[in-house]
């Protein structure tokens, strides 16, 4: 490219790597700054002696979308990493029986027939796949614009779909629709808490998000998910792309209403024609913009916002394996009380509901030979709650541990740990620069969504971007790449740069 356009990255995770392999493939001067030892943020790796474990992500879903993003860049995704599609996709472990979720419909409908009689499993799946199929076939290519302005919400997708999006229902009454009995609807709506939100108050058109599952399937990536990044990286750095490691930016430079490139902690200051934001979307308000240049997003406004719940994680280097799925989901026995604790009554639950990955049944190289890496997840209200973790953080390590050994085959479990780590919601904050230790970032309450979230092209400066879960379309890894897909595909088009993308709403 002549001329080449300097395009200042601010983190690591995976949308802003998602840019920079785009933006670097297409020619522009890219540096990604990084204020870790690694990269991928939350999808990053914890290494505790020779386990390994991702931190964040541990379902990849909608694999097309990083097929495509490679792709874009002039890449395979499998010349870089080794996909295995889990089949079954999942336990969910109820008080009283199992159900392991597939994408075998008969397979499927055996299952909960089994475990509901007179569910009528047969019409009721074949309602839930119909009608969530249309819904996602045409909220997908809403979520692939980039709303930087108010028109599009008046765009013609947009309004074909808005009869199929169930406006004032909750997921849980959706849901309601193919299967009667409740515990039946929380095999299709337990997604709803890892996008940070209650089932009964998720809007209903999240019901696409089983959906995706059930249609597409769940992968897993050799070595733990935090190997996309790695391999993102690479191929950011084959076409030319510059990461810093261990590089804290402290603010964006800015020239009245434009940004001019960044200031570095260390003093530096970088200058740059665009820069993209991957950190954290409340914590570069609050962090990394210089004082009173904000207008829309100010603190007070982003203290204002609703948000995610966050997750306390153990990470246990354990010296046996055990014969438990790949993912397993322990429920609350009283799982309604359990989803009221965290998003409205902010408390700790004494019964609580566990995700565990057990990768190393289809994964050797996370975990010395005969050993596990537990990765374990269990959500918890965010830090608005005012929960003291450094008193409380000992005796809720136990309760999950004890829940654990009583409802599954790890019953030896702690007596098995060699090594652990340990994050709370305060360890998010302080760790992982994640605004009140909301780990799924904003709420995907309607009112933060599309037009109304953070925008890619970012509607307070200009030459500025937004990525990550905290802008449009929201949080997950699929969203997250479609992120940084949509606004590299915005530079690339204000600067008159060819591009072929699977994208075409840019």
């Amino acid at each position: 490219m002549p001329d080449k356009k300097r395009i200042a990255i601010v983190g690591a995770g995976p949308g802003g790597l998602t840019s920079a392999m785009l933006l670097a493939a297409r020619g522009f001067d890219v540096t990604v700054f990084e204020q870790k030892d690694r990269v991928g943020g939350r999808n990053s790796s914890i290494r505790l002696g020779q386990f390994i474990f991702d931190v964040g992500p541990t379902f990849l879903m909608l694999k097309q979308i990083l097929d495509e993003v490679f792709e874009e860049a002039n890449r395979k995704s499998f010349d870089y990493l080794e996909f295995k599609q889990l089949e079954p996709m999942y336990r969910l472990q109820y008080p009283d029986f199992v159900i392991e979720p597939t994408t075998d419909r008969q397979k499927m409908r055996e299952q909960l027939e089994g475990a509901f009689p007179g569910i009528q499993a047969n019409a009721g799946l074949d309602r839930y796949y119909r009608v969530e199929k249309r819904r996602f076939d045409l909220m997908y290519p809403c979520l692939q614009k980039d709303y930087a302005s108010l028109g599009t919400m008046f765009h013609r997708d947009l309004r074909r779909a808005l009869p199929h999006l169930s406006l004032g229902r909750s997921l849980m009454g959706v849901l309601g629709d193919y299967f009667k009995p409740e515990l039946a609807r929380l095999a299709f709506t337990f997604q709803a808490k890892y996008l940070g939100m209650s089932p009964w108050d998720c809007p209903g058109l999240f019901g696409l998000l089983s959906y995706i599952e059930h249609a597409f399937g769940i992968f897993h990536v050799t070595g733990g998910l935090s190997e996309i990044s790695l391999a993102m990286a690479k191929v950011v750095q084959e076409h030319g792309g510059v990461i810093r490691l261990n590089t804290p930016v402290k603010q964006l430079l800015l020239d009245g209403r434009t940004v001019r490139g960044v200031e570095l902690v260390s003093g530096e200051k970088v200058p740059a024609d665009d820069v993209i934001i991957n950190a954290d979307f409340a914590h570069a308000m609050t962090h990394l913009v210089p004082a009173g240049a904000l207008r829309k997003w100010t603190p007070s406004a982003v203290q204002r916002k609703r948000f995610s719940c966050s997750t306390f994680m153990l990470y246990l280097g354990v010296d046996k394996i055990y014969d438990l799925p790949h993912h397993t989901i322990v429920f609350a026995k009283s799982y309604r009380q359990n989803v009221e604790d965290i998003f409205k009554n902010k408390r700790l639950s004494r019964d609580v509901s566990i995700y565990i990955r057990n990768a190393c049944v289809n994964d050797p190289k996370i975990a010395p030979k005969g050993k596990s890496a537990v990765y374990i997840l269990v959500p918890v209200a965010n830090q608005t709650s005012g929960i003291d973790w450094a008193q409380e953080k000992t005796a809720f390590r136990k309760l999950v541990l004890d829940t654990i050994q009583s409802k599954t085959i790890m019953n030896d479990l702690e007596k098995h740990i060699e090594v652990e780590k340990m994050i709370t919601p305060v360890d998010w904050v302080s760790e992982y620069s994640v605004y009140n230790g909301a780990t799924f970032n904003l709420g995907h309450n309607l009112t933060q969504m599309l037009y109304l979230r953070p925008r890619n092209r970012f509607e307070e400066f200009k030459h500025c971007y937004l990525v990550g879960g905290g802008t449009h379309p929201g949080s997950g890894l699929p969203t997250i790449y479609e992120s940084g897909r949509i606004s590299a595909n915005l530079i690339s088009k204000y600067y008159g740069v060819p591009f072929s993308s699977k994208n075409l709403h840019v």
